[in-house]
């Protein structure tokens, strides 16, 4: 299913994809970015008009961890037959399963007039506002990119306060979404994943995104009862927004 959003004169694609395997949707984006550079090389006898609008990708997929660059194999603790996939992202080992919406933006930054730093940035406060549309609040934790929640209170809108304890970086939060990226020649893919309601036992066998004990919960577990669709409906508005010009 597709749909479109304007971006300051731009038009970003929104492509519903579905439950898709993520290898072949990995590669899809490897692809899509390839013919972008390509064209800005010269080297593409395309015209411009067929790689130079934005898309933003949002499906689902079935089980599966993902390693990013910096992952380390020991943060895998016991993957059992779930499959591990070694891709080109940054951050490390995640999961990814049916009831959480993935996003894959696939942004020309050049374009849109900001660097990457801010284009995090950006990503993160589409998910913090769709977070608040279901009346949960979500936080940034510096140095750790991803949106977290209270698991006390995970409606309070009390700022995060104090440096982090060493001993337990993330006592009394939970990651309800996870961040990683890549950027070619100034071009963006992988993305974020917001876990809506899913098994999250399978977090339990890695250490999530290079944290052992990381706490990962989903909207289910805090009490919000919410479908795929409406979650990933909402966080695709949110994106197509925050990330215009």
């Amino acid at each position: 299913m597709l749909g479109a959003a304007r971006r300051g004169g731009r038009t970003v694609l929104i492509r519903h994809l579905g439950r898709v395997d993520y290898w072949p949707t990995y590669e899809a984006m490897q692809a899509f970015t390839a013919a972008r550079n390509l064209e800005y090389s010269g080297d593409n006898p395309l015209q411009p008009s067929d790689f130079s609008g934005d898309q933003l990708w949002i499906c689902e997929h079935p089980p599966v961890y993902t390693q990013g660059l910096a992952g380390k194999s020991d943060h895998i603790l016991n993957p059992g037959n779930i499959p591990v996939v070694q891709t080109n992202r940054g951050g490390q080992v995640t999961f990814h399963g049916p009831g959480q919406v993935v996003a894959y933006p696939l942004i020309d930054l050049k374009h849109a007039g900001y660097y990457v730093k801010e284009y995090v940035y950006r990503i993160e406060e589409s998910v913090i506002r769709t977070l608040l549309y279901f009346g949960v609040t979500g936080h940034r934790v510096m140095g750790s990119p991803g949106i977290y929640v209270r698991l006390d209170d995970p409606a309070s809108h009390a700022a995060l306060t104090g440096p982090l304890d060493p001993a337990d970086p993330f006592r009394g939060l939970g990651k309800i979404a996870a961040l990683g990226i890549k950027v070619s020649r100034h071009c963006t893919y992988h993305g974020v994943a917001l876990n809506v309601a899913m098994d999250l036992e399978p977090f339990s066998r890695i250490n999530p995104c290079g944290y052992a004990g990381l706490k990962t919960v989903d909207l289910r577990t805090i009490g919000v009862s919410v479908t795929w669709q409406e979650a990933a409906d909402v966080l695709g508005q949110k994106l197509s927004s925050y990330l215009a010009p």
